[in-house]
């Protein structure tokens, strides 16, 4: 009861609202880490919420939300699912390094706002884009999505601008969690505001509508109590504002890490043929609607989460990096080619499992790779070229895709990403022996 009566009271006094947040924003000015966790949680809440409702859109005849009209086949929903997917990818590989140049320029506070605020527009002009039935305002919300969408690197910027080097990796893995916890949520949540089965006013807007006003509390939040992190803010710093490209070039002549690269760049690709068209095989092959498709994705966020909690710290204390990631790739490159004998949902939801930690072990130790590998001075430089060659694997395959689906069958694309991820596990172990990490880890 007293609990009650103190919030009416800070709900009718204006002033000690106001007090309550400079208490708040004082006790948060040296750990703003709850305040950045808290971010990337309900942001990618937001980013989730949509997974569901996309392939209904375009690729599901027999969805009441079917947005194709009698003159155009599956095989061009196909083909429009692929660069829908594309735009957002293309949008973020142009932006992202801009924007993490311009929170060195401006601090992480303002470009964190902007992309949040950025997104409860993107989310708001879907909405719009699924009542008019319009494709190019659907388009247009993808790409300004993308171009916006630079907040979780800002986000890791902010946590080495005020964590330790010994602990950082405790932070990202924090940060990971919470990564995972709005996975889960977000895609559930999507496939349950989307149903009118739930509740009768519930329809393919709902969702939308929801992310975006997620977005905007977040966005005030943000304003009203995170901290700026960067105390060295640069004003005069003159942006390059063909980083993206420049980033993919130093890849390629980076002579030490070419063949890590590479590998990165085959094992995205392949997990991005995956990701792309796994929501329309789950429609063809087990006839999933939106909810279901939203439980699934929310399940695999599950066993991400175990695996950068448990799973990933288990291990590390008993194996190198790259023997991890010999393993864990050849077991990514099986599971994606098992699903094809999943019979029943059952067997499809045991396979599961064995995916989402081999993608999650390859994700975390091909970065932590990535970064043993360069040196100490150049780390933020190493990691924002990865960022790059991650961006353009997740470019191209969702075109191909969209082709190869409308071209032989739907569930193609999920062959291509089983061999390519082959191709990348076939690449690490045959190319990849730096004497450096021989050398210190005795393999």
């Amino acid at each position: 009861m007293s609990i009650a009566i103190a919030l009416i009271e800070i709900g009718s006094s204006p002033l000690l609202y106001l007090m309550l947040m400079q208490n708040l924003r004082a006790k948060l000015a040296n750990n703003p880490l709850p305040v950045l966790l808290f971010t990337i949680f309900v942001d990618l809440i937001g980013f989730g919420i949509i997974i569901p409702i996309i392939p209904q859109l375009l690729a599901n005849p027999e969805s009441e939300f079917f947005l194709l009209n009698s003159g155009q086949s599956i095989d061009q929903g196909y083909i429009i699912l692929g660069y829908l997917t594309a735009v957002y990818s293309i949008a973020m590989f142009i932006a992202a390094p801009i924007l993490g140049q311009l929170s060195d320029r401006f601090g992480r506070k303002k470009i964190l706002a902007f992309c949040l605020g950025g997104n409860a527009i993107a989310y708001v002009i879907f909405a719009i884009g699924l009542i008019t039935q319009s494709l190019p305002i659907l388009f247009l919300a993808r790409a300004f999505a993308g171009l916006a969408g630079g907040s979780i690197s800002v986000a890791q910027a902010s946590i080495a601008d005020f964590t330790s080097p010994e602990n950082r990796s405790k932070n990202f893995g924090l940060m990971g969690a919470a990564f995972g916890f709005g996975f889960i949520i977000g895609p559930y949540l999507g496939g349950k505001l989307s149903d009118p089965s739930v509740i009768q006013w519930f329809n393919p807007t709902t969702p939308f509508w929801f992310a975006a006003i997620l977005s905007v509390l977040n966005f005030l939040f943000v304003l009203s109590i995170f901290p700026e992190t960067n105390k060295h803010i640069k004003h005069g710093m003159k942006i390059a504002w063909n980083k993206s490209v420049m980033n993919i070039w130093h890849a390629l002549k980076h002579p030490g890490l070419r063949d890590l690269f590479t590998v990165n760049f085959l094992f995205n690709a392949g997990f991005t043929f995956f990701t792309t068209f796994f929501a329309v095989f789950l429609i063809n092959s087990y006839h999933f609607d939106q909810g279901q498709i939203g439980m699934y994705f929310a399940y695999v966020g599950i066993w991400f989460v175990v695996t950068q909690a448990v799973i990933v710290r288990f291990l590390a204390n008993r194996f190198t990096e790259i023997q991890i990631v010999r393993v864990a790739l050849l077991l990514s490159s099986l599971s994606v080619f098992l699903y094809f004998f999943a019979e029943t949902p059952l067997i499809l939801y045991l396979i599961t499992p064995i995916m989402a930690i081999a993608n999650g072990l390859n994700f975390v130790n091909i970065t932590a790779l990535i970064s043993k590998n360069a040196d100490a001075q150049i780390q933020g430089e190493v990691l924002g070229i990865s960022a790059s060659v991650t961006a353009l694997a997740q470019m191209i395959p969702p075109i191909l895709s969209g082709y190869i689906a409308a071209s032989l069958k739907p569930e193609t694309p999920i062959y291509v990403s089983a061999v390519v991820i082959f191709i990348a596990a076939g690449f690490f172990w045959f190319f990849f022996h730096p004497k450096k990490m021989r050398a210190k880890e005795g393999i």
